[in-house]
């Protein structure tokens, strides 16, 4: 069963990993289909050096530029996109500004953690570039408002890295779905239980490693000693810069949720949760949680756990449409139909698994690129998209933080002022929340 840290190793040992952000400048709104696309990657490890690994596969993309605060990282993705195609990008940097300055870079990918993604995708379509930003694209509800003005305002082609959007039994499983043989669906359960993920022990502050930018490490969040604990890809369990699994793979799943219900804004959100298998461990974001999310006739419920695998259905991650006939589940490796059986009478036949082809990031990247030649905006994960499904996630963050079941009309919660606090992040200076 496919999961992340599998993916991210099978993708770093193919590419030797690092994470791209590629822009498209506005003199290549018509370019031919054989012209070159030059690609700037900000951000290099992890999921940005498969997107950028994706990018490499076609033909027609260069990636000039590299960009990374932590030098050792930036020189070993130089290496590792030469082994690709043969020479280093002959530009790199450690801050990102420099590299949308570049006129030459078209593209910029954007790989770093959550909490930079506003700033750097906003300066990057204000610049002219096209952009590929990781998911989730924003790390609060503004900055994803603000993220979908930015994109619209300056007429940018921005994909965000929601991949399962171009995976192709994800869309014959939502095809299901809405064919109604399901009967009523009462439920949708979404889980990921990720037993690989360890817990984080608590370790002291220590200096800056040499060759690491720190302080623009740190950015528009808040000052801290350097802990490795909040370093490179434990980030995301610290709520200055991520949202923990809520919304690491919330987006993914609760996406199709979303997208196979044909649903958007819930009623009422409620969530429960806590340090339950490791209190004392680092992390800040929830080791469990269960999150109710409630729409007219049914619930979707987002259940999460870090380190064990038994999530539902013999399976660590995926969905289940609960329906009166059957239960459509759904995972990266495919989809299947268990019938209700009731007083030993089957509601509906079974329909056997209906494997995945994990062609996902890659038609999700030439998706990409081929709006960007044809200067079409039929993405297969929009801006708004990512930003509609990310805001979702935050929305139970913010239930576990307040405590309180909150009722939302779509920009803000009508029951409860104080939880309105969680909407809008405050950036440490001089960094300010772009203005649109």
């Amino acid at each position: 069963m496919t999961s992340r840290r599998i993916f991210l190793k099978n993708t770093i040992t193919t590419a030797a990993g690092v994470g791209l952000v590629s822009a498209l400048s506005g003199s290549m709104l018509s370019c031919s289909p054989n012209d070159k696309i030059n690609v700037g990657l900000i951000g290099c490890n992890g999921m940005g050096f498969a997107d950028l690994t994706a990018f490499l596969g076609n033909p027609e993309v260069e990636c000039i530029a590299l960009c990374d605060i932590d030098e050792s990282v930036l020189a070993r993705r130089a290496a590792d996109v030469e082994k690709l195609r043969g020479k280093k990008p002959p530009h790199l940097y450690k801050d990102w500004r420099k590299l949308i300055d570049n006129k030459d870079v078209d593209v910029v990918i954007i790989g770093t953690p959550d909490h930079w993604h506003c700033l750097i995708m906003v300066a990057a379509c204000e610049a002219g570039k096209d952009v590929y930003c990781e998911k989730p694209i924003g790390n609060s509800i503004e900055e994803c408002n603000i993220m979908v003005k930015a994109a619209q305002r300056y007429k940018r082609i921005v994909q965000v890295g929601q991949w399962q959007r171009s995976d192709p039994h994800w869309a014959s499983a939502v095809d299901f779905i809405r064919s109604g043989k399901l009967g009523k669906i009462r439920l949708v359960r979404v889980f990921s239980y990720q037993g690989w993920c360890p817990s984080i022990p608590v370790v002291a502050n220590e200096p800056v490693p040499q060759g690491v930018d720190y302080d623009m490490w740190l950015g528009p969040a808040t000052q801290r000693p350097f802990n490795r604990n909040r370093f490179h890809f434990t980030f995301r369990w610290f709520w200055d810069y991520a949202g923990g699994l809520m919304t690491d793979w919330g987006v993914h799943l609760l996406d199709y949720a979303l997208y196979g219900m044909d649903v958007t804004t819930p009623k009422s959100i409620m969530a429960m949760g806590g340090k339950y298998g490791y209190p004392t461990d680092a992390c800040e974001t929830p080791d469990s949680l269960q999150t109710i999310y409630e729409f007219d006739g049914f619930n979707v419920m987002w259940d999460h756990a870090i380190g064990i695998n038994d999530g539902a259905y013999g399976r660590n991650h995926g969905l289940g449409f609960v329906g009166e006939n059957g239960t459509l589940v759904i995972d990266r490796n495919g989809w299947e139909v268990i019938p209700e059986i009731v007083n030993k009478q089957k509601r509906m036949e079974a329909v056997a698994l209906q494997p995945g082809l994990n062609l996902g990031l890659e038609n999700h990247v030439k998706n990409h690129l081929d709006c960007i030649k044809h200067h079409s905006h039929k993405l297969n994960a929009s801006v708004e998209i990512g930003a509609h499904i990310a805001k979702f996630s935050h929305l139970g963050n913010i239930a576990y933080r307040s405590g309180k079941k909150l009722v939302w009309d779509g920009t803000k919660f009508t029951n409860d002022v104080d939880a309105n606090r969680y909407l809008v992040p405050h950036y440490r200076a001089p960094w300010e929340l772009p203005k649109v």
